[in-house]
């Protein structure tokens, strides 16, 4: 079985977090090699084998490989024990919509997709809970990674300022060109468009730098919150970018596990 190639981050003792690259799966074409979303065309068998290497590389069941449906919006549902005990069914219908996981349960790896959307990781170590967020643009606008913060805060107890933040691989500020009407959206919630964008021939917007600083605002500290060098849309050989390779291309696969075995 091919071996899935991770980019790790350090998120704190017992925790390991990750973003899968596209190297060391089973897929072909333009979701080579390594894709686990079901939701963008790839081969089912496919994605089963690239499942079952990267539980075997997390030491976890298959049914503890948690990732959602997303739809660029706001929703965050927390993984209990409730939900380890649902049928596939109820599993399939609690993960609709939802573009933000978070648990305190041990040897469960939460995760989201990405193809130039960001992804972002928390990490309380305090209550050993974790958040996977998905923020494309549309995610970012809403301030989805201030509602994970609340969510976690109102679920686990969890102190903004003891949070560690990941951001992971996407579209960086020199290739996210946009139109007007999503330049028009950020300066309409207020953001600081001074601080996020910049115009060339369009306007280009940050992504990374306005999840970092609504992270900020939101209480973390900026000594804690990590952001991945990696632009997907530059580096598409090694990550997928749905800008290069269209929307039928596989996805980045961002996700955050707890270790029973060194907490």
């Amino acid at each position: 079985m091919k071996q899935p190639q991770l980019d790790f981050y350090d998120m704190g003792t017992g925790v390991t977090a990750f973003s899968s690259t596209r190297h060391g799966g089973s897929s072909k074409g333009n979701y080579a090699a390594f894709n686990i979303n079901r939701y963008c065309g790839d081969d089912e068998e496919a994605i089963c084998q690239n499942r079952e290497a990267l539980c075997q590389m997390l030491g976890i069941s298959n049914d503890r490989l948690i990732m959602p449906h997303q739809v660029h919006l706001t929703k965050v549902a927390r993984i209990d024990e409730a939900f380890l005990l649902m049928n596939a069914a109820k599993r399939q219908e609690t993960l609709e919509g939802v573009d933000a996981l978070m648990t305190d349960l041990k040897d469960v790896c939460i995760g989201v997709s990405t193809a130039d959307c960001i992804p972002v990781l928390l990490s309380d170590h305090e209550h050993h809970a974790l958040c996977a967020i998905h923020a494309g643009w549309r995610g970012t606008v809403r301030r989805i990674v201030v509602r994970a913060v609340e969510a976690m805060a109102e679920a686990y107890g969890t102190r903004p300022n003891q949070l560690i933040a990941q951001i992971g691989p996407g579209i960086h500020l020199d290739s996210f060109e946009v139109g007007d009407e999503v330049y028009d959206a950020f300066a309409q919630e207020g953001f600081d468009m001074s601080a996020i964008s910049i115009k060339k021939e369009k306007w280009h917007i940050d992504l990374p730098a306005c999840n970092r600083l609504q992270l900020v605002a939101s209480g973390l500290l900026p000594q804690n919150i990590n952001v991945s060098p990696v632009c997907t849309y530059k580096q598409a050989a090694d990550y997928f970018s749905a800008r290069r390779l269209g929307i039928n291309s596989g996805r980045i696969f961002t996700g955050c596990i707890c270790s029973s075995s060194t907490v």
